[in-house]
């Protein structure tokens, strides 16, 4: 097992493109109030950047770097993996899926990174996604129609975006929403 180690917040950064929001809303003032009470219980899980010799970037744990900087800490524990950023995105992907609540957009664009990791890894043995999408069904517990769904959500026109996600229809049985869809680069997740 790694050690743990004791990192500067000032040195941690987002995983760019991670698909999972950070809201300040009850759940964050919580885990604030936890966080100032008891400290962080579960360390981040980190890689280094690239680039740098002394920044990182968090792979698993962006919630609770965003309440340790609410709360005021100056460093948070970790375990660092010297690892590629597509085998981060991978990890970055199912150490999330777990989570209580998670949004369809949030899977949509988490099961299109891990997608992009795995194509990018080399795991696609054909044109398109059809193996990716295979390993990624068998790690989410979905099947890879669903997995296709979520995928193509990613790819909604902006109007279609902010209907579906201002609560047009979230349930994945009403897909059959109007979708049209732009040109492959979808849209963006900010």
């Amino acid at each position: 097992m790694k050690p743990i180690t004791n990192i500067p917040i000032t040195t941690l950064h987002a995983f760019e493109g991670h698909p999972y929001k950070v809201l300040d809303n009850e759940e964050m003032s919580a885990l604030i109030d936890s966080i100032q009470e008891s400290g962080i219980l579960t360390p981040l899980l980190v890689r280094p950047l690239e680039v740098t010799t002394d920044e990182y970037e968090a792979i698993s744990g962006h919630r609770r770097l965003h309440a340790a900087q609410k709360a005021g800490l100056e460093t948070v524990p970790a375990f660092i993996h010297a690892i590629d950023r597509d085998a981060a995105a991978i990890l970055l992907v199912d150490s999330n899926l777990h989570r209580e609540h998670i949004l369809p957009s949030e899977k949509a664009f988490a099961y299109k990174l891990k997608m992009e990791a795995l194509t990018h890894q080399g795991a696609s043995r054909q044109v398109g996604e059809k193996w990716s999408v295979t390993q990624i069904s068998q790690t989410a517990s979905e099947s890879e129609r669903q997995i296709h769904r979520y995928i193509r959500l990613t790819h909604l026109s902006l109007h279609c975006w902010t209907w579906w996600t201002r609560g047009g229809s979230p349930s994945p049985s009403a897909w059959s929403c109007p979708i049209s869809l732009t040109k492959p680069s979808g849209i963006s997740q900010s």
